[in-house]
């Protein structure tokens, strides 16, 4: 059964919106982090999204309009794709809303987007440019399911048909994909850490790993270790760690308040007051956990 997630609106109304979520199983578990379906029964939703996950949405009511880092503005799709951001961004709906979703891990944007992360990061990408007819016909489908287990279902073939044409991932890719996450996970990792580990596991050079990482997550070394680094911090302080546990990895305050600012559009302060709903869930939520767009650890990506 699909895990809810219900909040209620501060003044006793009734819920401000529900979500759930269903992790992938099976062969798509190293593609896909988890499934999920949002409802919000407003007329209009302004919000905040934190940098995360690469997404695949189908609009199933609502429609709008999304403001990117830049200062660029976009007209929401019925089906969309967006990479891995570069910093947080904010988007309007017109409602009532509800869409169904995938979070996306970076090697699922080789087998199932098929587009380097950083040609789509911060911009809508129209799935039927990406998957064809076929893609609006699945969106019909879903407008008439009810319950996220029956839209996993209707989506899950045209999924494993994808993996089927998808080009085997390189052994040298998955040995990336691996030290990267060992490498975020060291608290506060350098990036000469990143290069020394991948220079005597793989042979790589800067180059190759530099361009690696903007194909799979969006950016360099250097803006992942921020991401990271940003996101973690906010989890803790939106959990009710004070500002001095989370200052050890930055210069100072002010350095701090500007990086978790500058990802969750949030300030330390403001995470845990008057915070965007649907961030608090991704803060919250361990399903939206500390290495966002890497590999779970335990999946074996030898095969498909």
């Amino acid at each position: 059964m699909a895990d809810p997630v219900v909040v209620i609106d501060r003044d006793g109304m009734p819920p401000l919106f529900d979500i759930q979520f269903l992790p992938s199983v099976g062969r798509l578990i190293p593609h896909v982090e988890s499934f999920y379906l949002c409802h919000v029964d407003r007329s209009v939703i302004d919000g905040v999204e934190r940098v995360d996950l690469g997404q695949w949405r189908f609009f199933l009511d609502g429609k709008g309009s999304v403001t990117f880092p830049d200062g660029h503005v976009e007209t929401t799709m019925p089906v969309m794709v967006t990479g891995p951001g570069t910093a947080h961004w904010t988007y309007h709906i017109d409602g009532p809303f509800r869409c169904f979703g995938l979070s996306l891990r970076g090697i699922g944007w080789r087998t199932l987007i098929g587009r380097p992360a950083n040609e789509v990061a911060d911009r809508l990408v129209d799935a039927a440019d990406l998957f064809g007819p076929e893609i609006l016909d699945l969106h019909a489908r879903l407008c008439t399911l009810n319950t996220l287990e029956e839209m996993v279902a209707a989506i899950e073939p045209l999924l494993l048909r994808r993996l089927d044409s998808a080009r085997r991932i390189p052994k040298a890719h998955l040995a990336f994909l691996r030290i990267v996450r060992e490498w975020a996970a060291g608290g506060d990792p350098t990036i000469d850490s990143l290069y020394e580990a991948m220079e005597t596991e793989t042979g790589m050079g800067q180059r190759q790993v530099q361009r690696l990482c903007k194909e799979y997550f969006a950016g360099p070394p250097n803006h992942l270790r921020r991401k990271f680094r940003a996101i973690g911090a906010a989890m803790r302080i939106r959990k009710g760690a004070s500002l001095d546990e989370v200052m050890a990895p930055f210069a100072d305050q002010s350095h701090m308040i500007n990086e978790i600012k500058h990802f969750t559009g949030h300030t330390p302060r403001s995470l845990r007051d008057g915070i965007d709903p649907v961030l608090a869930v991704t803060l919250e939520n361990e399903k939206f956990h500390f290495l966002p767009d890497v590999i779970p650890e335990t999946v074996d990506l030898s095969g498909r």
